[in-house]
C-alpha cells in the first residue's frame, strides 16, 4: 500500500515540474465590420447641344428659338447678330445665345398718313418722323420698308397703353397711305375709306409681324388708342372687324357678351349719366381697359376724346365721344375678354 502511495506522489511530482507550455485564452472577439461604399452609379449628362450659328459671308445669324415660348421668351435672331468690337479684346461667342431673352417689338401700331403716295414717302423718309413700313395705294404688290426693324422709329409720340408708355421704344409701326378726313359744315369728320386692295397688304404684312414676334391681340393698335388726345388715325373706316373675323389680327368683342351688358345698362343709364361717380367709374373702366384717361369725375376733352378713339375701334357707327349704352356694354365686353394680366 505504501509503495502504491509512493509511486503516486513522485508521478504527480513529476508532472507538476515539468516545463508549462504557454496555452492562449481564447476569447470570442467580433469581427469589425467594414461598411463597403456605396458605387454611385452616374448617368452619362448629356449636354444640350445648341444649334450652330449661320454665318453667310462674315454675317451671324442665329434663327433658332431654344428658350420657353410660354415665358415669352426667344432667341431666334430676324436679322444679323450685332456685337461689340473693343479694341485689343475678342468677343466669343462660346456660350451664346442665352435663353432668357425675348423681342423688344412687343406692339403694333397702324397709322393713316393724311397725305397721297408721293407726299407720304418724302415725309416719312426725309422728315422727324417715320414708320417702319409703308403700304401704298398705287395697286402694285410692293410694301415700303423705312426703318430695320430693330431700330426704333418715329411713329407713335407721346404715347401709352396699359402700363407701358413711349412706345415707339416698343413697337413697330405700320403707315398707310389715307387721305385721312374732312371737317363737315358743322365740324363733324367725314373720313376717306380705305381701298380692299390695300386693306390685303395690311393684313399679311400685320400677320406676319405678330407672328414672328408674338405680339398678343391686346397690343394691336391705332395710334388713336395710344394718343387719343391728339391723334384720330385710322379712323373709324379702318376694318377692324374684318382683321379680326378674317386674319385674327387684334381685338374684338362677342356680341352675346355685348348683348348681356347692353340689356343691363339701358335700365337706368341716361338718369346717372351726369352724376360725378358714374363719370368716375366711366374713366375707370376705360383705364382699366388700356387707355391713358385720368378719372376726375367729369365729361372734360380728354375723356370725350378718349370715348370717341373707342368708338373709332370698336363702335364705327358712331363716334360722338358721348357714353351711351351700346358703347359701355362694348367696353365691358371687351374687359372681361381681354383682362389685364
Amino acid at each position: 500500500m505504501r509503495k502504491i502511495l509512493y509511486f503516486i506522489g513522485l508521478g504527480t511530482f513529476i508532472l507538476s515540474c515539468a516545463p508549462q507550455k504557454n496555452v492562449k485564452t481564447s476569447s470570442y472577439r467580433p469581427k469589425p465590420t467594414t461598411t463597403q461604399p456605396k458605387t454611385v452609379v452616374k448617368t452619362p449628362t448629356t449636354e444640350k447641344i445648341k444649334p450652330q450659328i449661320t454665318n453667310d459671308r462674315g454675317v451671324e445669324f442665329f434663327t433658332t428659338n431654344i428658350a420657353d415660348p410660354t415665358k415669352n421668351d426667344n432667341t431666334i435672331s430676324y436679322g444679323s447678330i450685332v456685337s461689340a468690337k473693343p479694341t485689343g479684346y475678342k468677343v466669343v461667342k462660346t456660350y451664346f445665345p442665352a435663353i432668357a431673352q425675348n423681342f423688344r417689338q412687343r406692339y403694333l401700331i397702324l397709322h393713316y398718313t393724311a397725305l397721297p403716295d408721293d407726299k407720304s414717302i418724302t415725309v416719312l423718309t426725309q422728315q422727324a418722323v417715320s414708320a417702319h413700313y409703308l403700304v401704298n395705294n398705287t395697286g402694285d404688290n410692293e410694301i415700303y420698308q423705312l426703318v430695320d426693324e430693330n431700330k426704333r422709329s418715329y411713329h407713335a409720340g407721346v404715347s401709352s397703353w396699359r402700363a407701358d408708355k413711349n412706345l415707339n421704344d416698343t413697337s413697330i409701326g405700320i403707315e398707310i397711305v389715307n387721305a385721312g378726313y374732312t371737317a363737315d359744315s358743322i365740324g363733324k369728320r367725314l373720313f376717306v375709306p380705305f381701298n380692299d386692295a390695300q386693306i390685303r397688304k395690311v393684313a399679311a404684312l400685320a400677320k406676319d409681324i405678330i407672328t414672328r414676334y408674338q405680339i398678343p391681340a391686346t397690343n394691336v393698335l391705332a395710334h388713336s388708342d395710344i394718343a387719343p388726345t391728339r391723334k384720330q388715325d385710322p379712323g373709324p373706316l379702318f376694318p377692324w372687324k374684318k382683321l379680326y373675323d378674317e386674319y385674327q389680327i387684334g381685338m374684338w368683342y362677342d356680341e352675346a357678351t355685348k348683348q348681356s351688358y347692353y340689356d343691363l345698362a339701358t335700365v337706368d343709364f341716361a338718369a346717372k349719366y351726369n352724376e360725378p361717380s358714374f363719370i368716375f367709374n366711366v374713366q375707370t373702366q376705360l383705364q382699366k381697359f388700356g387707355y391713358g384717361v385720368e378719372p376726375g369725375g367729369k365729361w372734360d376733352d380728354a375723356t370725350k376724346k378718349t370715348i370717341e378713339a373707342f368708338q373709332y375701334h370698336f363702335r364705327p357707327q358712331n363716334y360722338d365721344g358721348i357714353m351711351d349704352a351700346e358703347t359701355w356694354a362694348i367696353l365691358q365686353a371687351l374687359i372681361q375678354k381681354y383682362p389685364v394680366k
